[in-house]
């Protein structure tokens, strides 16, 4: 009974972050409210300034949790520039944990306010964030050919017109890479044989619509791609076969002793401009990535096994990136839960602001 308990405690590290970080979002939705509602009568570029900043705030607090807390080390290796560039970051996608995978990689180049995501049409009815996130510049899209380019090309060019920074995350796939849904990964080799290309073990084929409308969108407009392959140590099993990748629950419950990520920075000039021909320049991109993989998993040399080539650089995210976001986003949570009208605001937040969320991205892109 007692290891039994040891146990169930063990596996609930999670509780405290993922409590922590979802009891915030009311708090954050509130400062931002009050923020979108004073700056209404003010330059648009007012608005962005201190979103970006509140947004840094929230994202910082969550990477305390995700780095500081978890103690995972992060081995960067290849070309990320220490200044924050206007970028299309475009990676593979294995699990949830991604996301803030961009967020570290931002943080770095004191970029994370600037991280704005292309994100599955699904995700705009999560609860506060779903809507935010568009508020934030985020672009939602849906699949194959309900695809609406010309929504995400509107989308786009407001946000290069009012200046805003970008960070612009896409994941090609489309869809994350699991060892335990076997048919998807099939459907896609199959896909790349029946079109000619190679076939893909450890990345799936990449979707190009969305990256070419970016690229082609923001051409004049940014300083380059980041082209981003990440590992997770510890995702194969005793037989050498590749598992699945740790969820965020895992990830805060310490599952993952170190990630890797491997950046390689592309001028815009590499990158050819005809969606036909960025196709193939993308698949040959995830064909780059499948390789490095294959080392990183399958290697003959066990020594080369569990890392990529080249040189890498250990980077500990300092606790004065994340510690202070979280007292302060402490502080004001538990501030307006001391009393009881904070506490019923609190509550109306969640329900109100949800709801409101929901009915906006019904009627707004």
């Amino acid at each position: 009974m007692l290891l039994s308990l040891v146990l169930h405690t063990y596996s609930m590290r999670y509780v405290l972050p993922a409590a922590v970080m979802m009891g915030m979002a009311p708090t954050y939705m509130l400062a931002w409210g009050a923020w979108r509602l004073l700056s209404a009568v003010l330059p648009a570029r007012f608005y962005r300034e201190v979103d970006d900043r509140l947004y840094t705030i929230y994202q910082s607090m969550v990477l305390f949790f995700f780095e500081n807390y978890t103690g995972v080390q992060v081995i960067i290796y290849g070309d990320l520039p220490k200044n924050k560039e206007n970028v299309i970051y475009l990676s593979n996608h294995q699990c949830t944990v991604d996301w803030i995978i961009a967020d570290m990689l931002a943080i770095r180049q004191n970029a994370l306010g600037h991280v704005r995501y292309v994100l599955k049409d699904g995700l705009k009815w999560l609860p506060l964030y779903g809507w935010y996130f568009s508020q934030h510049g985020g672009v939602y899209v849906k699949r194959s050919a309900k695809f609406n380019e010309k929504e995400m090309r509107e989308k786009l060019r407001a946000q290069m017109k009012a200046e805003t920074p970008m960070y612009l995350v896409i994941f090609p796939e489309g869809t994350r890479y699991n060892p335990e849904i076997p048919k998807v990964i099939a459907d896609s080799q199959s896909f790349a044989e029946k079109e000619g290309l190679a076939i893909l073990k450890h990345v799936l084929t990449p979707r190009v619509k969305a990256t070419h409308v970016a690229i082609d969108s923001m051409k004049e407009y940014l300083d380059a791609v980041y082209d981003v392959t990440v590992a997770y140590e510890g995702t194969v099993d005793h037989k050498g076969q590749r598992k699945l990748a740790p969820s965020m629950t895992e990830f805060l419950c310490k599952e993952c002793p170190r990630v890797h990520i491997f950046i390689d920075r592309i001028d815009l000039k590499d990158i050819p401009e005809e969606q036909m021909y960025m196709r193939r320049w993308l698949h040959e991109r995830f064909e780059i990535k499948d390789k490095l993989l294959i080392e990183f998993y399958d290697a003959k040399d066990s020594k080369r096994r569990n890392k990529f080539p080249g040189k890498s650089v250990h980077s500990k995210l300092s606790l004065k990136k994340t510690l202070p976001s979280l007292l302060f986003l402490g502080g004001l949570t538990a501030s307006m839960l001391l009393t009881e009208s904070g506490r019923k605001l609190y509550v109306k937040t969640w329900i109100y602001g949800t709801l409101i969320g929901c009915l906006w991205v019904s009627i707004k892109p």
